[in-house]
């Protein structure tokens, strides 16, 4: 599914970054993006691969945590046990994304 969405997207990009049909049907292409993406199933399909994305970053953390812990310095595993403290549900990190 990502792949397709992927290819789609570009598909899309392409088509509106080479071809000279004016404005009338970029604003055509622009309004059927907008409709497609406030399309309940896409929403859903979205949350859910966000979702399950930060469900394997989090495996993947406690992972790599494990294998590596012991093996960097007492500095950086201390900054990084604050910053995981420091953030709560809905707030955002230095990077300007949620831990929703």
């Amino acid at each position: 599914m990502r792949y397709r969405l992927t290819f789609i997207a570009g598909l899309a990009l392409g088509y509106v970054l080479g071809t000279r049909a004016g404005r009338e049907r970029y604003e055509q292409l622009k309004k059927t993006a907008r409709e497609i993406s406030q399309n309940p199933a896409v929403r859903n399909t979205a949350e859910s691969a966000a979702q399950q994305t930060r469900e394997y970053a989090g495996k993947a953390f406690h992972s790599v945590s494990a294998k590596v812990e012991g093996k960097v310095p007492d500095s950086v595993a201390d900054r990084v046990r604050s910053l995981r403290e420091r953030g709560g549900p809905g707030e955002e990190d230095d990077w300007g994304t949620t831990n929703t």
